[in-house]
């Protein structure tokens, strides 16, 4: 499924959470944090200001993210699980 996300909001596939520890105690799935990064599938075209300027976003598909812990909404696409924000749920770009 081709999905495009609507003017200022972001696609990211999050990261698989970390199996392990450093130490290799394996976290149950009842432990496991929800995962703060991921990459950049797929952006909208803008946020679309007051007089109707359309701003363009500061990422772009591929970049790797930091997002907030509690952003954006799951879905589903193409058996993939994957979160739908707006762009100022992100905080960083990790390079």
């Amino acid at each position: 499924m081709a999905l495009t996300p609507l003017h200022d909001r972001v696609l990211v596939e999050p990261k698989a959470p970390e199996e392990t520890t450093a130490g290799g105690i394996i976290i149950p799935d009842t432990a496991k944090e929800k995962p703060q990064e991921g990459t950049i599938k797929a952006v909208g075209g803008g946020k679309i200001t007051e007089d109707g300027k359309v701003l363009p976003l500061n990422v772009k598909v591929g970049d790797k993210v930091l997002f907030s812990k509690y952003g954006g909404t799951d879905i589903a696409v193409d058996g993939k699980d994957m979160l739908i924000m707006r762009e100022s749920d992100i905080y960083a770009i990790i390079s």
